[in-house]
């Protein structure tokens, strides 16, 4: 059974939530049986930051311009019995025609980032990895993001039929690991920069180290601007590869998980990294959105923070309520939130589809 997935990329984790999932599920894809090859476009940003030699269970294929790749990417999308389009390609609208054109198995448009794509939508602008005719032309398209996203994504870029795939976690890549002194804190937060949840930052981690000069506060990302609001207490790691996220969340007592805006006003869009630090063992305190109570038993799983002292008692639990609430968000996780549980996810919607798409497939029935 053979897939082609065009991406934003698979080869770096840098300032993107995509790599690392898509790194799991191929994984746990390889192992159902499926051989994947993944177009990647080479750009400097990623390649100077580039975390992944060897794609494990398929292939990747780095290339410089779509004119250059152009006729290889044919003939593989002729072979694939399923053709995977993603947000932020940068070649997606070229991608797609072509999937379109030349594609003979199933057509599949995986928004990794719908509240992202939705809320520019909103504000008049069209992303940039659609055509004029939106998802019309697709049999299938996968979101990121359930509840009213679904909708959405039929209503205003036309999608035929949409069904939810939530990140994920490696479990054999995110599990307890030994602490390491660079990594220590009371609180960890990791993720990439980003404007629109800046506030929250601000309100959760920096004022609650404000509060607690005594304790030790850590930040791991990218791209940080100079400006940040730094304090005594509040160190930085600069940019962490996946193989050191296990150490990174390890290493504090308590780890703290903030939302995007578009994805706190959309709900029902679990970032990986509530699934990473789970599985690595921490405790997780979060920011609230809706559905967020389908994925972790809230004050049983996983702590809420509405605001500073939310956070400032959760500093204040003792070990033992800590243990236990980390204990069950593993076992949650190790049991409806693994790679290998989507990867069956997708071999299930993938299946359904086929049954659904007028054209016979490639492959027999998965």
């Amino acid at each position: 059974m053979q897939m082609v997935i065009f991406g934003l990329t698979v080869t770096s984790s840098w300032g993107n939530g995509h790599a690392t999932l898509w790194r799991g599920l191929i994984r746990a894809l390889a192992r159902r049986g499926w051989s994947v090859t993944f177009f990647e476009r080479d750009t400097p940003y990623y390649a100077g930051a580039r975390d992944l030699d060897r794609l494990n269970g398929g292939n990747v294929v780095l290339y410089p311009d779509w004119e250059d790749i152009r006729r290889v990417a044919e003939q593989t999308v002729k072979q694939s019995d399923v053709v995977i389009v993603t947000s932020y390609c940068p070649d997606a609208v070229d991608a797609s025609r072509l999937a379109q054109q030349a594609g003979r198995g199933l057509r599949v448009f995986y928004d990794l980032d719908t509240p992202v794509t939705l809320a520019r939508i909103e504000q008049g602008e069209r992303p940039p990895y659609f055509g004029p005719e939106g998802l019309a032309d697709f049999d299938l398209v996968l979101s990121y993001t359930g509840g009213s996203a679904v909708d959405a994504l039929k209503t205003v870029l036309g999608a035929r039929h949409v069904v939810p795939l939530y990140g994920h976690v490696d479990p054999d890549q995110h599990r307890p690991a030994e602490k390491r002194a660079e990594f220590a804190g009371d609180l960890s937060y990791l993720g990439t920069y980003a404007a629109d949840r800046q506030a929250g930052v601000e309100k959760l981690l920096v004022r609650t180290a404000a509060r607690l000069p005594d304790q030790r506060f850590i930040i791991g990302g990218a791209q940080y601007p100079q400006e940040f609001p730094w304090g005594d207490n509040i160190f930085f790691v600069r940019h962490l590869p996946p193989a050191d996220h296990p150490a990174f969340f390890s290493s504090s007592r308590l780890t703290l998980n903030v939302t995007r805006e578009a994805m706190v006003q959309k709900g029902w869009c679990p970032s990986g990294r509530l699934f990473e630090a789970a599985a690595c063992g921490v405790p997780i305190i979060t920011d609230t959105w809706p559905g967020l109570s389908s994925f972790f038993e809230p004050g049983s799983e996983i702590l809420l923070a509405h605001d500073t002292d939310d956070v400032v008692a959760a500093l204040a639990l003792p070990a033992d309520e800590l243990d236990a609430i980390r204990t069950r968000a593993r076992e949650r996780v190790l049991d409806e939130h693994t790679s290998a549980r989507r990867a069956a996810e997708l071999d299930h919607i993938l299946n359904d589809a086929f049954q659904r798409s007028p054209r016979e497939p490639m492959m027999e029935a998965v």
